[in-house]
């Protein structure tokens, strides 16, 4: 056996455990994508792709609000803020590797003697000071400024038409007239790297100006504020996950060299995870944080069981080569199979059409089984080196286990003369869950997921409160036939179903080609802001449809019609109401553009990353149920495979079906949303149930071989293995309550309803096994 062999195992796992170090530090890296979160093979995906083909992402911005509570039109700050928009649209910075595909070369990319490359992130830069109104005087057709930065006895006037152009209010300016933002356009899809950087120039341009009060929303700072984040919270959950085993280890062993061996076993088992995930090339993302503590209480569950079998078989009088040949023979295969079936339930999330959440399920599935190779070889290895009592510190003959014993001999006794009382008690809680999680809901909003006290968070409710929120909403036009997007009837359609957007109160503010017509015919009316509308006759509109020709490269006209003029967008940001009350607002106007807009002239299709990752709550759901049934299917097979009887299936999966429940039920009494991050929370809880009833049944199977009666055998089987999954129930209990001092809101749920109901599957386990054992094995 390879224990004969301990320099070789021992020295074999040295080297893995440096070159998992140098992949770590090397290669492995945090990231934050919006379009990780974006459902593959989904056709609202594929025709958003199209339509950015023709115009550009709706997430390419970043907003930068200045703040002034005395009021905005001051003319130093005004020329602080024109300044800071010319300073923004020249911002540079150096860097030696980048995707060179996001940038235009000779306009955002400029290539240096040295090979590395000078980037401008910004690709356009606006503010209400660089605004101009369309002006028709008697001669020709000019425009005026919105803010005559230089004469302030103007500013009055400016103000009040400032405010009253519902162009500008909620996205140049607030309603009270104390913020400007400073709209920002980046190149598409900006990484990581330059995003950091990019942040980082703009905070410390803004500092050098003296603004006091600045906040930011778009794609940029996200990235940034939440890898920052990852990376604070993934080394803070591995502390602290580690110094709480040190305490639990200490608490069960009380003996120096039992804790070093447990806890080298667990810390190998997490450095080695972390170097494959380094050398497959994978990135850590808002999930990560999870991985340290399930591979380190994961670990410390394989570490527990295989020295608790150990120390009792050296305590039977066996000597080291023979108690832990016997422990690797009747604990390796309960311990691989919960493994197993661990990796099942994290394999299971691969049904998700989320990118992030099946690589979570892969990451999560290898480093389960990484912890289980690591504890069968290095620790068994390691603990024949050392003698009984430098492991564990021994109590005298006969006391060290008889408080557990008692404790399972009362649960034997009361499911053998209670079992009516079990099933009922049983009953009615599976019956309270079953009715929270008919209340489970999927209106998440994206304030709820993120992280508390952060000044992302803070800057985003600021926006909220002030602006036209963050969540972006394109709607496609498609005109019809030989109708063109500049045609009257196309560009009266487009008006009416702008007039019904802003009768949601998700939306203060549009965008469109209509826009550019109001203005034409405000200017014609001496900019009087009541005409600030279409022209109600189509001659009208005919003098304007020249001028706009004219005008349109100022107005940005080609982000708004396509080259062949048939197709056109209506952008839009909405409030933050939840992704179930944007759903029922986007099928209300669905119903509207469908009867109340002639299909004929003009077609209109929701489309944007907003209705992209709102549809996740769907997906969520959808591939929750089918990667739960795909565990049970395949732990049901290997149930069926080990003990060859098909009552043995159902008593395996009824005691884990309710903790599933009672995660279910938290959510909907807590109306906590379900989304992307908490959908995972079933698969772990599954996974990690499952593996206190393999214990208990593999005891129990190997009892009645040795020809024990059910009564006999299921009372050993409590008493030889309560204790290892009472204390490792302990440990994942507290271990996944660290979740709850996360300052990311998914994680903490996560924390809540694992803590919560990993006791309901202990008391499952060892109350309503033995009840079905011995309902279905009569001696």
């Amino acid at each position: 056996m390879y224990i004969r062999y301990p320099k070789i195992i021992i020295g074999s796992f040295l080297v893995l455990s440096l070159l998992g170090a140098w992949a770590a530090s090397s290669r492995l890296g945090f990231s934050f994508n919006f379009e990780d979160f974006f459902p593959k093979g989904d056709p609202d995906l594929e025709f958003y792709n199209e339509f950015k083909q023709r115009f550009e992402p709706d997430d390419n911005f970043l907003l930068v609000a200045l703040h002034r509570p005395e009021g905005v039109f001051e003319q130093e700050f005004l020329t602080k803020v024109r300044e800071f928009s010319l300073a923004a649209r020249d911002t540079e910075f150096e860097l030696s590797k980048i995707g060179l595909s996001r940038w235009e070369e000779g306009k955002t990319l400029f290539k240096q003697e040295d090979g590395s490359y000078k980037v401008r992130p910004i690709v356009e830069s606006s503010s209400l000071l660089q605004v101009e109104f369309p002006l028709k005087t008697p001669f020709s057709f000019s425009s005026i400024p919105a803010v005559h930065l230089e004469d302030t006895a103007r500013y009055a006037g400016d103000k009040k038409k400032v405010l009253a152009d519902p162009r500008l209010v909620n996205n140049f300016i607030s309603a009270d007239a104390k913020t400007l933002v400073v709209v920002l356009k980046t190149v598409d899809n900006i990484q990581q790297p330059p995003a950091e950087k990019l942040m980082a120039a703009l905070r410390a341009k803004l500092d050098e100006m003296g603004f006091l009060d600045y906040h930011f929303l778009g794609r940029a700072n996200f990235q940034t504020e939440l890898v920052q984040m990852q990376i604070k919270e993934f080394i803070l959950s591995t502390v602290v996950s580690f110094f709480l085993v040190l305490i639990i280890m200490w608490l069960i062993f009380r003996r120096f060299w039992g804790v070093v061996i447990s806890l080298s076993s667990i810390a190998l088992g997490l450095l080695l995870f972390v170097g494959v995930l380094g050398f497959l090339g994978r990135e850590l993302d808002t999930m990560a944080l999870l991985y340290p503590i399930i591979m380190i209480i994961v670990g410390t569950s394989d570490v527990i069981h295989v020295m608790s079998k150990y120390v009792d078989e050296l305590s039977a009088g066996r000597g080291k080569m023979e108690a832990i040949q016997t422990t690797i023979k009747e604990i390796g295969m309960s311990v691989f199979l919960t493994s197993f079936t661990t990796s099942v339930g994290f394999l299971s999330l691969l049904s998700s059409r989320l990118e992030p959440i099946q690589n979570f399920g892969v990451n999560a599935a290898i480093g389960v089984m990484l912890a289980y190779g690591t504890v069968m070889l290095f620790s068994c290895t390691l603990l024949v080196l050392f003698d009984k009592d430098q492991i564990i510190k021994l109590r005298p003959a006969g006391q060290s286990n008889k408080q557990w014993h008692g404790l399972f001999d009362w649960v034997h006794a009361y499911s053998k003369n209670y079992p009516w009382r079990v099933v009922a008690g049983i009953s009615a809680i599976a019956i309270v869950a079953g009715i929270g999680v008919a209340q489970v809901n999927t209106n998440t909003q994206i304030k709820q997921i993120l992280p508390k006290g952060a000044q992302v968070t803070q800057d985003f409710y600021f926006f909220e409160q002030n602006f036209s929120g963050f969540r972006p909403f394109e709607l496609a036009v498609m005109a019809q036939g030989d109708h063109s997007l500049q045609d009257f009837e196309v560009i009266q359609a487009m008006d009416k179903v702008e007039q019904r957007l802003m009768e949601s109160p998700a939306i203060r503010s549009t965008s469109s080609i209509s826009w550019l017509y109001k203005s034409l015919h405000q200017a014609f009316h001496s900019g009087r802001s009541a005409y600030f509308k279409l022209p109600e006759k189509e001659k009208d509109f005919l003098k304007y449809q020249q001028l706009a020709a004219k005008l349109g490269s100022n107005n940005n006209l080609g982000m708004l019609v396509s080259e062949d003029q048939k197709y056109g967008r209506i952008s839009a940001r909405l409030l933050d109401l939840g992704a179930d009350s944007i759903r029922a607002f986007m099928a209300e106007m669905q119903d509207f553009m469908e009867t109340e807009i002639d299909t004929n002239v003009v077609k209109f299709r929701q489309t944007g990353t907003g209705v992209i990752v709102d549809k996740n709550s769907v997906y969520v759901r959808d591939s929750l149920l089918k990667g739960l049934g795909f565990a049970i299917l395949v732990i049901s097979l290997l149930m069926a495979l080990l003990y060859r009887n098909l009552k043995m299936i159902v008593v395996a999966l009824v005691p884990n079906i309710l903790p599933l429940l009672i995660a279910g039920a938290i959510l909907g009494y807590l109306q906590i949303p379900l989304e992307a991050g908490v959908a995972i929370v079933f698969a772990i809880i599954f996974g990690i149930a499952v593996d206190d009833t393999i214990h208990i049944l593999g005891r129990y199977q190997l009892m009645k071989r040795r020809g024990l009666s059910t009564d006999e055998a299921l009372k050993l089987t409590l008493r030889e293995t309560g204790k290892a999954v009472t204390l490792t129930s302990v440990i994942l209990f507290f271990g996944f309550l660290i979740l709850l001092f996360s300052s990311n809101p998914p994680a903490v749920t996560i924390g809540l309803l694992i803590s919560s109901t990993l006791f309901s599957a202990l008391i499952c386990d060892v109350f309503i096994i033995p009840v079905m054992l011995r309902a279905i094995h009569k001696d």
